[in-house]
């Protein structure tokens, strides 16, 4: 497993190298999803090659200077636990980020961005309005997680980045703000992320 990823590494490079020849290196804006998921793996030498290939993900993007979008699935201790001991120049974002208090607490103090998708529109989602507003505007972003987790109204069919809207429109009232400012911000927000 290690080699492999030894190996997928080099073939990024020489992929970010060429990209850079043609001049067309700004497509390459980041390294993700990257991280760790154990819903499936209940092996703890399965978990470790996760992490290993986490922080191998980590170091490729710090020496590309590329931020990362992190992907944690029943696994938030050990992700933060990861991120802590592992520098990451560039941050990133928490992508389709789990409704955990402790988990967006410290990775807004690690310094990443919180992209909600579909599950805080569910009916279930009892602490959804008090996760939103736990994420100061100049860190939150909005996403699908196509095909995937559809929000309200349109849950239980497939997920396309149309239904972004949805997503939007409830952090917009848990928020009290215009839906339209919640499309420029989170906006702004991206731009800096990837572009800044």
């Amino acid at each position: 497993m290690w080699k492999d990823i030894e190996k997928i590494k080099e073939i990024i490079k020489k992929y970010y190298k060429k990209c850079e020849e043609n001049n067309t290196k700004s497509k390459i804006v980041a390294i993700g999803e990257i991280g760790l998921d154990y819903y499936w793996e209940k092996e703890s030498t399965k978990r470790n090659m996760q992490k290993e290939a986490f922080k191998a993900q980590i170091k490729l993007a710090n020496e590309l200077k590329l931020p990362i979008v992190i992907h944690t699935r029943d696994a938030i201790m050990d992700t933060l636990e990861i991120l802590k001991e592992n520098k990451v120049t560039k941050k990133g974002v928490f992508h389709c980020c789990p409704q955990n208090k402790e988990l967006i607490k410290e990775a807004l103090k690690l310094g990443y961005y919180i992209s909600f998708a579909g599950p805080i529109t569910f009916k279930n989602s009892k602490n959804a309005n008090e996760i939103i507003n736990s994420v100061p505007l100049d860190k939150i972003l909005i996403e699908t997680d196509s095909p995937y987790l559809a929000p309200e109204p349109v849950r239980g069919t497939r997920n396309d980045p149309t239904n972004v809207k949805y997503i939007a429109k409830k952090i917009s009232e848990a928020k009290q703000i215009p839906i339209e400012k919640i499309a420029q911000i989170t906006y702004n927000n991206t731009q800096k992320i990837f572009f800044g």
